[in-house]
């Protein structure tokens, strides 16, 4: 597993938590970060993170109208964290390849969610990469 990847599924860890106990994702991070009782916290875990919790809202309406048949709410929390990290890559980290930040999310679902997952993760994230570049602009 590279860096970035660790990178990636320790953000996932802290998006996760933060919605099963209902925290805020940057809250929950700060209290980590420098913290003896775990492990340092790398600057792009912190970066996505933030980017994730500072585009909630505008993520949480994309995965809603993309992934078909499911809610939010109704989709395993894992699954949330996941998508809501890959969606912020799609369309917020320009130096992240959007065929990356899919295959990325798809790997995340393999490791930590049910076998149906990194379908479903592949299918939405799909879904809004074909209209990237239009989401993109709109920012």
């Amino acid at each position: 597993m590279g860096a970035r990847s660790k990178y990636r599924k320790r953000a996932v860890d802290v998006l996760y938590e933060a919605d099963l106990r209902g925290a805020d994702a940057v809250s929950l991070l700060s209290e980590r970060v420098g913290s003896p009782d775990v492990p340092p916290v790398n600057d792009y875990t912190i970066a996505l993170v933030e980017g994730v919790t500072a585009n909630r809202v505008r993520i949480d309406e994309l995965i809603s109208e993309h992934a078909e048949g499911w809610t939010l709410a109704r989709m395993p929390a894992v699954d949330r964290a996941v998508l809501r990290l890959g969606v912020y890559e799609l369309l917020w980290a320009a130096d992240v390849d959007d065929a990356v930040a899919i295959s990325e999310a798809v790997e995340l679902a393999k490791q930590l969610s049910t076998d149906d997952s990194p379908r479903f993760v592949n299918g939405v994230l799909d879904s809004i990469a074909r209209i990237a570049v239009h989401l993109r602009a709109a920012l």
